[in-house]
Parts: C-alpha cells; structure tokens; sequence
C-alpha cells in the first residue's frame, strides 16, 4: 500500500499540486487520470522520489519515505519498478541485456539466478526466444511487454507505469492494461498508472483518482466513474470519448 498525505508542490511560484491525498492499495490497480497539464507525472514523480514535494509526506507500507534517510530510502527504492512511456529499453543491449539490468545493479545474485529471473519474467509477459533481438528488431507492443519484465524482474512490491499504452494500437493497449492488472494481481503489487485514457480507466481501473488543475476533485472505480457529477470528470470523459471516435473515423480499413 502507498498513502499519500496533502502533496504540495510549485515551480516558480506556481502551484502544481495543492494539496492531494489517497490511499493506493495493495493488489489492485491504482490509477491517476487527468488532462495534459494537470499534475499527473509531477505527483508520480513526488511518489517515486524523483522530486520532493514542498508538503506533504509520502507512505510506502506506513514507511514514511518522504522525510526517510539514505539507508531507508535505498531499500524500497529496490523494491520499485517503473514502466517508462515509450518502454525506455537501451538501444544498444539486446532483450535479455535490458531486462538483466536492474538484477545487476541492485543484487548479488548469481548470473545463473538472473537468468532463470529474466527467462521467468519474460515468459509471464508472453515472449519467449527473444532474448538475442535487440529493441529495433521488435514492435512497439514487444517493447512494452519488455518493459514490464524489467519493471518486475526484481520481485518488485511497487509497480509504477507512466502512459503505458502511449504509441500503441488499441488491440495492443488492451493487451497490454490487461498485463498490468494480471501482473497486480498475482504478485500482490501495489501498482500505479498515470493515464489520460479512458479505455484504460474502464479496462483495469479498481481505483481511479482524477487531477484537476492539481487538485483532487474525484476517486473512485471503474465501477462508478460514468455515474459522476463532477463537471470537470464529465467533460474529461467526453473529450476523450470525441478523440477516439476521430481517431477511429482516421483509421483506414
């Protein structure tokens, strides 16, 4: 579980985030939503420790890391993984190579071990004898999946994925949701998406919190987000209903 508490954060004398709280559990998939500009990757930043908010503490298992001393905050940094927008796998290492990496830099462990990890991990996302291709020899949705199994290959209890389904085709971005909530779910992570799509937010959203000019203005699940009366949540769903309908009328076939 990860519980934030009234996150503050400016740049340059503006207010990005005023205020937010909630609590991400365990198991299920935690999702913040919102519009370009609202405040989404600078609070996941906050949780992640990238950047420390002007307020506000930040819990990793009631485990303050927020105010936390190196010792501490190495220790569940080693327990995160992080999906990137775009994967983010090295150019110049081949599959195995990227998914090896965190293993190497944050364990002991013997290479035989890594590399039953790596196989394992690589197997649960549904890729199988691509260890040698390297990332220019693979789709976008492949990469993803890579990524996934880097995130994962450390036994990660912290799941963190920025847009994962920036760049995909929507069969792929379904597929790719659908890992992520299964992954969640049988390993017992506590996993946070940063999204503005609402396919996501329908497919694998147990709880959804929705930005708005960096506030929290509503939380709840996939279950009930259609019911909202909150003005800016519904236009929010609107406006990304009218995009997919363009993007379908543009799509030949």
């Amino acid at each position: 579980m990860i519980e934030i508490d009234n996150i503050k954060k400016s740049f340059d004398g503006k207010e990005v985030l005023k205020g937010i709280s909630g609590v991400f559990e365990k198991g299920k998939t935690n999702l913040i939503i919102g519009a370009s500009g609202t405040g989404k990757s600078v609070l996941l930043k906050c949780i992640v420790g990238l950047i420390k908010p002007d307020e506000g503490t930040v819990f990793y298992d009631n485990r303050d890391f927020t105010n936390a001393d190196r010792n501490l905050k190495t220790d569940i940094r080693r327990e995160i993984g992080m999906l990137f927008q775009g994967g983010a796998l090295f150019d110049s290492k081949n599959v195995e190579q990227n998914v090896i990496f965190p293993l190497n830099v944050l364990t002991q462990m013997p290479l035989d071990e890594k590399l039953d990890r790596v196989n394992f991990c690589l197997q649960r996302v549904g890729l199988e004898n691509v260890n040698k291709k390297m990332p220019s020899e693979i789709s976008g949705g492949m990469k993803k999946r890579v990524g996934i199994a880097r995130a994962i290959v450390n036994n990660s209890s912290y799941l963190f994925c920025d847009e994962p389904n920036s760049g995909l085709d929507p069969q792929t971005a379904i597929t790719i949701d659908n890992l992520i909530k299964e992954i969640t779910e049988e390993f017992n992570i506590t996993t946070i998406v940063v999204t503005h799509d609402m396919n996501s937010v329908m497919e694998i959203g147990d709880y959804v919190m929705f930005l708005h000019e960096g506030l929290k203005v509503w939380e709840g699940s996939d279950q009930n987000i259609m019911k909202s009366q909150v003005k800016e949540l519904n236009d929010f769903v609107f406006a990304n209903k009218m995009m997919r309908t363009v993007r379908n009328e543009e799509t030949p076939g």
